[in-house]
């Protein structure tokens, strides 16, 4: 799939798991610290929690998600950096192993 490809979703897809509203988990790679920040800003503008230093996740639809991108790509600008927002179906959700150690 082409990079601005839209994929339509199906009442099949709908049915195990796979909706227009969903999990997202959004990573990113930025070197400058500023956009950085403004990258994770921009994340908790629209909802999204902090999993890890530079992961989000969190529900979102379709159109949210597709606005949030634009405006990344935008803060992003000409600047070196990797974003990428995977949405993930509630079916392979349920299936998440978490493992968290806190401080002492």
């Amino acid at each position: 799939m082409e990079v601005g490809q839209h994929v339509s979703i199906s009442a099949r897809q709908l049915l195990v798991g796979c909706s227009v509203m969903g999990y997202v988990i959004l990573i990113y790679d930025i070197p400058d610290d500023k956009v950085r920040h403004r990258v994770s800003e921009r994340c908790k503008d629209y909802g999204l929690d902090r999993i890890q230093y530079s992961a989000f996740a969190g529900d979102i639809d379709r159109n949210r998600r597709e606005e949030l991108m634009l405006r990344l790509k935008k803060t992003l600008g000409k600047k070196q950096g990797d974003i990428r927002l995977q949405p993930v179906c509630t079916r392979d959700l349920a299936l998440a192993k978490e493992i968290v150690v806190e401080p002492a």
